[in-house]
């Protein structure tokens, strides 16, 4: 699935990012690496969705969050 249809408080791990190359840099500067687990804390009606990656939130937009593959991960 792709992390635009992620729920909010839900866990996942990033398998994959279909982005132009500046902008899947700049995500694994911010500490977005495949394998990484992204929580997803919030969503906006336009689809800016607030992330928490490594004990940091920001904001992605639409465009970028539906080229991230994800797996759920499931607690427990």
């Amino acid at each position: 699935m792709t992390l635009n249809h992620g729920q909010i408080g839900s866990v996942y791990r990033i398998d994959d990012m279909q982005l132009p190359q500046k902008t899947e840099k700049r995500l694994e500067a911010l500490g977005m690496t495949h394998g990484t687990t992204i929580q997803v804390i919030n969503t906006k009606d336009r689809g800016t969705m607030i992330v928490k990656v490594r004990g940091t939130r920001f904001a992605i937009g639409r465009d970028i969050s539906a080229n991230i593959e994800v797996t759920e991960v499931k607690e427990g």
